[in-house]
């Protein structure tokens, strides 16, 4: 391989190392885990209309699933209370499905991520620039904790009472990815009564501490080795 190639790739692997990391935490909280932790926390604010714990752990999970399953919006539009009303509106089933679209091109984007990095990784190795790839995870790890504290400040600042700037960030994130206000609902529509914005908050600190915890295995787990004299 021509040595000038060497860092470019290097540097590519640093690039793609966050995504790498961040990925990971937001998949892991698309598991029962996430909810079955934070429905009992504490702090978590009650629903003023009427859902216990129980029901949102249960209702709760159904729109986590659906999100990585391969059901179409039947799965949430079949769902019904006790009195046979349905679960979600048409708008918030319309959103839904836009939420699942959005999920899953993400989720595309971080498994592509994946396998560059599995593909660059075995290229180092067989074409002897290892040294140059392990670099490049740990710049990507460094990276990483400067997204995650970054990403972790917002977050924490909308956790703690003071939540315009979380609400100017998640704000920006729908602007970025849905339609107009395709995204709002009354805080009487069963997605905010399961999914107010402290879940939201919640789930960001989290993916944040995930991503970091990794990128700190790299940092720390590839420093350079010590050559004894």
């Amino acid at each position: 391989m021509k040595i000038q190639l060497v860092p470019i790739l290097s540097w590519l692997v640093t690039l793609l190392t966050p995504l790498a990391l961040i990925g990971l935490g937001a998949r892991i909280l698309m598991t029962p885990l996430f909810p079955n932790i934070e429905y009992r926390l504490p702090y978590f604010p009650p629903d003023d209309y009427g859902f216990t714990t129980q029901d949102r752990l249960q209702w709760g999970q159904k729109g986590i699933d659906y999100l990585v399953n391969n059901a179409d919006i039947s799965y949430l539009g079949d769902l019904k209370f006790n009195d046979g009303t349905p679960l979600f509106t048409e708008r918030e089933l319309s959103h839904m499905q836009d939420v699942k679209n959005v999920t899953q091109r993400l989720l595309r984007v971080w498994r592509f991520d994946l396998l560059i990095l599995l593909l660059l990784g075995v290229w180092a190795w067989r074409g002897d620039w290892l040294a140059a790839f392990r670099q490049g995870l740990r710049r990507g790890g460094w990276l990483t904790l400067i997204l995650a504290f970054t990403v972790g400040i917002i977050a924490t600042f909308g956790a703690s009472g003071s939540g315009d700037l979380f609400w100017e960030f998640f704000s920006g994130f729908h602007f970025l990815f849905f339609t107009g206000n395709s995204w709002l609902f009354l805080y009487s529509d069963t997605l905010i009564r399961l999914y107010p914005l402290q879940f939201w908050q919640d789930a960001i600190l989290y993916i944040g501490l995930i991503a970091a915890l990794g990128a700190l295995g790299l940092v720390f787990g590839l420093r350079p080795r010590r050559i004894n004299a």
